[in-house]
């Protein structure tokens, strides 16, 4: 058994600051009192312990009470993505049985045609609460999120996350990247995203502030690492690339209080890194999933230099493997075993094990070095088969991202009579320049059969919430 987070924090450390969003803040106790009144309001909907309820809202302080809200109470969270569509919206609540959806009010069109019990969260802000039971401890196995995979093959799954999950991926963190008082992590990551969810996690487990942004805004980002207002932040490629751009316009550094850059969603341009570290922002890159709950590995502060482009080694809990690997550096699907993998899914894939013999597959690419440290090379999905060459689209791009010119980079695989696959590039520029000259530029990092045979230029790629590049999307543009 463990105690409720909240409940617990905010017994122990009740006047530190909990949370901050815009201009205000609100210490562990008052979150805890905000979320009890979310709570009554819910039990007065007849919203009980072990109900399961979807949940769709922006990044905003109400959507953080609403959450720990839901968690007081038992509830089993659902969340949902607001970019998705009303139709698939339907079919995820529809697919996890929800009893509820509980849903800010500037997104109740998202589920107007959805036959539920719809509580805007103005109607749970006003309305009458009646005293709520609490879920004052909880089991291990209790699952408190479900998240849907992005479905790169099929239908989504929906992902069941659990008190251990959350739990065993939290502390596995704060042993790598360590821990002081001051601690404030700046989260722009969508809350209903792992990425978001679980630095809400760790707030409440380490007593630490999150400074929370409803959208990614480079410059304001940019300059409360300056000021030393923020110590830690996640991030993906295409925000750090925007980040970096505003502190070399700037002619800035990162304030010595800044502690990590955390980095996911795909491994990242080698030039990405050295140009940070000109900057003093340290970034660590780490590897993640859905069904991990957030990290499974990830580079320590002391080898981010040593092991450039990296995603370190397994945190202190879990294993990493590769499938059919023999010796080091041999290319296979990356497998992972440990406290913060899933169960299990729920809906129409409940019946699917995720893990076999105590193995979870990734379907992502990758290999260990020599000592041990796990480099991601790509999605398995994704990999370009071209005159029987195994090409990956993440290279390609990161060459491509290494223009001076070409601010995003994305690679997929087009069928060809003579080579099965061939490589065609989508980018986005910030000056005008051809085709051409990025071949070239192309032709002087990459072998010949890794050349992409076409450039296409567009004014964006196609992204999912947490912004990670969608190459399935690249493809249907083909």
């Amino acid at each position: 058994m463990i105690p409720n987070w909240l409940l617990q924090r905010a017994y122990l450390t009740p006047d530190k600051t909990a949370l901050s969003y815009q201009d205000t803040q609100w210490t562990f106790k008052e979150l805890k009192n905000l979320a009890l009144k979310y709570a009554s309001r819910m039990s007065a909907s007849d919203l009980k312990k072990g109900d399961r309820v979807a949940l769709l809202g922006p990044s905003t302080e109400e959507m953080v009470f609403v959450i720990h809200g839901c968690m007081l109470l038992g509830l089993e969270i659902v969340m949902l993505n607001s970019r998705l569509t009303p139709k698939e919206i339907e079919w995820q609540v529809v697919d996890s049985s929800a009893a509820a959806v509980l849903v800010a009010d500037e997104l109740t069109h998202l589920v107007s045609s959805i036959n539920i019990l719809t509580l805007p969260f103005s109607v749970l802000k006003a309305g009458e609460g009646i005293e709520p039971e609490l879920e004052e401890r909880w089991e291990m196995d209790r699952t408190i999120t479900i998240m849907y995979t992005s479905g790169t093959t099929g239908f989504p799954k929906g992902v069941r996350q659990t008190v251990g999950n959350h739990t065993s991926s939290a502390l596995s963190s704060v042993l790598n990247l360590g821990l002081v008082e001051e601690d404030v992590w700046l989260c722009t990551m969508p809350l209903f995203h792992i990425s978001g969810f679980s630095i809400l996690v760790r707030s409440v487990l380490y007593g630490m502030e999150v400074r929370l942004y409803s959208k990614f805004d480079a410059v304001k980002v940019a300059k409360e690492i300056q000021q030393g207002t923020v110590t830690r932040m996640s991030v993906v490629a295409t925000t750090l690339q925007q980040i970096l751009g505003v502190f070399e316009e700037e002619g800035q550094v990162a304030h010595p209080s800044f502690k990590t850059m955390l980095a996911g969603g795909g491994s990242l341009p080698v030039d990405y890194l050295k140009r940070a570290q000109n900057l003093q922002l340290p970034v660590l890159q780490t590897y993640g999933m859905t069904e991990t709950s957030s990290q499974t590995a990830t580079l320590s502060a002391s080898d981010a230099l040593r092991k450039i482009g990296s995603a370190g080694k397994p945190l202190f809990f879990n294993q990493i493997q590769i499938r059919g690997s023999q010796v080091s550096g041999e290319h296979g699907e990356v497998l992972v075993s440990g406290p913060h993998v899933t169960p299990g899914y729920i809906g129409h894939a409940q019946d699917e094990a995720p893990i076999e013999e105590g193995w979870l597959s990734t379907g992502d690419i990758g290999y260990l070095d020599d000592d041990g440290y796990l480099y991601i090379i790509d999605r398995r999905s994704d990999l370009i088969i071209s005159g029987g060459e195994n090409l990956y689209p993440a290279e390609i791009e990161n060459v491509l991202m290494s223009h001076p010119l070409v601010v995003e980079a994305g690679v997929c695989g087009k069928e060809d009579k003579k080579w099965g696959h061939i490589p065609v590039a989508y980018v986005v520029t910030s000056k005008a320049v051809t085709e051409e000259e990025l071949l070239n530029y192309c032709r002087e990092q990459l072998a010949r059969y890794k050349m992409p045979k076409a450039v296409h230029f567009v004014e964006k790629l196609p992204r999912n919430a947490s912004n990670k590049l969608l190459r399935r999307e690249l493809k249907k543009w083909l």
